[in-house]
C-alpha cells in the first residue's frame, strides 16, 4: 500500500468528520442541508454540479475503506444494504428534483411540461411487462450472485447467557430502535408506527391538490413534498444511518472513524420536566402520595402539572396559532377537519427531532413522567 493511500483521508479530516457526526451537530447540519437542498435545487441538480459532488462523495466514502475503524463498520455484511440505500436514495433524489427543476423552469418560461413535450407512452402489454420481467430476472441474478459471494451474517445460536454489544435490530428496524431512546416502548413501537401507516393512508384525502399529478414539480407542491421528504429522509433514513454507523457498544455514539471501545462510558442521567421544576427550580422533592401540597388533586397530577401544560399547549394551542399565521391559507383550502388531521400528524412528526435535541443537549427524557400508569411522554 502506498503512503498516499495510507494517508487517505487525512487525520484532520477524520477528526472533523467525527466531530460533525456528534448527534446534535449531525441533526443540525442535516436539517440545514435538507432545506438548502430544496432552496437551491435548480443549482445543485445540474448534471455537472451533481456528478462532481456525487463523485467526491464516492471517493471519500469508498476511499475511507483504508481506515480500519471505518472498514469494520461499512464492510460488515449486515451493513452492506445501508451503503446501497445511501447511494440509491441520493440518485433517486437527484433524478426527481432534476426533473422538477426542469419542469418548474419551463412553466416559468411559458413552455409545456417536459412530460407533455414528448410522446413516451407505451403499452402495458407487452412493452411494460417485458421490461419488468427483464428487471426481475436481473435483480434475481444479482441477489443470487450476492448470496454466493457474501455469506449470510448469521451468528451463533441464541444463548441466554450471551448478549451481543451492541444488540441491534435488522437494519430496516433500526429507525424504530433509535426511537426507543427518546420514547417509551408504547410510543416508539405502537403509536409512531401506527401514525406512519395512518398518515400514509390519509395523505391522499388530506392533500387533494391536483397539481403535480403525473409530472415532477416542486414549485407547485412545496409544502407537501418538503414535509413528506423530511419525514422520510430526516426521521427515517437518517435514523437508520445513526443506528448503523454511529451507534456502537452500549448504544453510545461513535464517529465513523472512531474505534468502538466497549469500555466507553457516557454519563446519561435522565431528567424529566417535573425534575427540572421541583428539584432544580423549587429546590424540593417531587410530590408523592404522602407529601402532596394540593391534597384535592392526585399527587401525580400535581407533580407533572408543568408537563401537562407544555403538552397541551403544543397539541392544542399551537395548531390554533398556526391556523391564523403560517397555515392560514392551508386552513382556508383544507377546511377544519382535514386541517386538524394534518396538523396533528405534523406535530407528532416534529416531536421526534424536538425530543432528540432535548435529549442530547439536556438529557431530557420525558415531558410527562407517569410510572404509576406506565404512560410516559
Amino acid at each position: 500500500m502506498t503512503p498516499i493511500l495510507a494517508a487517505f483521508p487525512p487525520e484532520a479530516v477524520k477528526h472533523a468528520i467525527n466531530a460533525a457526526t456528534k448527534p446534535y451537530w449531525f441533526i443540525t447540519l442535516a436539517t440545514i442541508g435538507f432545506f438548502l437542498m430544496f432552496i437551491l435545487y435548480k443549482w445543485w441538480t445540474r448534471p455537472a454540479i451533481f456528478w462532481t459532488i456525487f463523485g467526491l462523495f464516492l471517493i471519500g466514502y469508498f476511499g475511507s475503506i483504508d481506515d480500519a475503524n471505518f472498514r469494520s463498520i461499512v464492510a460488515k455484511p449486515d451493513n452492506v444494504p445501508i451503503t446501497m440505500m445511501v447511494i440509491s436514495v441520493g440518485l433517486c433524489l437527484w433524478l426527481g428534483l432534476r426533473r422538477a427543476a426542469i419542469n418548474d423552469s419551463r412553466v416559468a418560461a411559458g413552455l409545456p411540461l417536459s412530460e407533455e413535450d414528448r410522446d413516451d407512452k407505451v403499452l402495458v402489454w407487452p412493452d411494460l411487462v417485458y421490461s419488468e420481467l427483464i428487471c426481475l430476472v436481473l435483480a434475481t441474478a444479482g441477489l443470487f450472485l450476492w448470496a454466493i459471494v457474501s455469506k449470510a451474517p448469521l451468528e451463533q445460536p441464541a444463548n441466554p447467557g450471551y448478549a451481543p454489544n451492541p444488540a441491534k435490530a435488522p437494519w430496516y428496524f433500526l429507525g424504530l430502535q433509535e426511537m426507543l431512546v427518546y420514547f417509551d416502548p408504547w410510543m416508539a413501537g405502537v403509536v409512531y408506527p401506527g401514525l406512519i401507516i395512518l398518515g400514509l393512508a390519509a395523505m391522499p384525502f388530506i392533500d387533494v391538490n391536483p397539481r403535480g399529478n403525473g409530472y415532477y414539480t416542486l414549485r407547485e407542491r412545496p409544502f407537501a413534498i418538503i414535509t413528506w421528504m423530511f419525514g422520510f429522509l430526516i426521521l427515517w433514513v437518517l435514523l437508520i444511518f445513526f443506528g448503523t454507523f454511529l451507534r456502537g457498544p452500549n448504544w453510545s455514539f461513535f464517529g465513523p472513524y472512531q474505534y468502538w471501545d466497549p469500555h466507553k462510558a457516557e454519563a446519561l442521567n435522565n431528567i424529566d420536566i417535573s425534575h427540572m421544576f421541583w428539584i432544580d427550580i423549587m429546590h424540593r422533592a417531587r410530590p408523592t402520595a404522602d407529601s402532596n401540597p394540593i391534597g384535592a388533586l392526585p399527587f401525580w397530577l400535581v407533580r407533572e402539572w408543568l408537563g401537562f401544560v407544555i403538552v397541551a399547549a403544543y397539541f392544542f394551542l399551537l395548531p390554533i396559532f398556526l391556523r391564523f399565521t403560517i397555515f392560514k391559507r392551508l386552513y382556508e383550502n383544507m377546511g377544519a377537519i382535514r386541517y386538524a388531521v394534518m396538523v396533528m400528524l405534523l406535530l407528532f412528526m416534529a416531536l421526534m427531532p424536538i425530543k432528540m435535541v432535548l435529549r442530547w443537549l439536556f438529557n431530557l427524557k420525558y415531558f410527562i413522567y407517569l410510572p404509576e400508569f406506565n404512560a410516559n411522554l
